[in-house]
């Protein structure tokens, strides 16, 4: 049984997400740190925020509501990763596991959405 949010699957990944970013960025030029570390920092820590913020709501469309934000967070992120890659910030030895663990998250929120929607009467 799921109590917390802290028990759930995607939120796990999603600060394994954050601190691989946080990591990656690290290395970024220093002209950077205001741009693209920035916003790549903060679209990653949007997702976990999201999916705890959404989980303590007390009614399931609000929940869902929050789910789509980290969602639209995911997309930001890979865009932004994509971004670096073309900029020659990362190499595709490290892009290539950010963008299956974006994907994997991406298809675990609009599973849990839809699950979440199952359940409305």
């Amino acid at each position: 049984m799921i109590y917390s949010y802290k028990d759930l699957e995607v939120w796990k990944k999603a600060i394994d997400l954050v601190k691989q970013i946080y990591i990656i960025t690290r290395n970024f030029p220093k002209e950077e740190i205001y741009g693209l570390v920035n916003q790549m920092r903060r679209a990653s820590v949007s997702i976990p925020s999201n999916i705890a913020e959404g989980k303590t709501r007390q009614y399931s469309n609000e929940y869902i509501q929050f789910l789509y934000i980290a969602l639209g967070s995911c997309a930001e992120l890979e865009t932004q990763v994509i971004i670096c890659n073309e900029l020659r910030y990362i190499d595709e030895k490290t892009i290539n596991p950010i963008l299956e663990k974006l994907s994997e998250i991406s298809k675990m929120l609009r599973s849990l959405i839809r699950s979440l929607r199952n359940l409305k009467p």
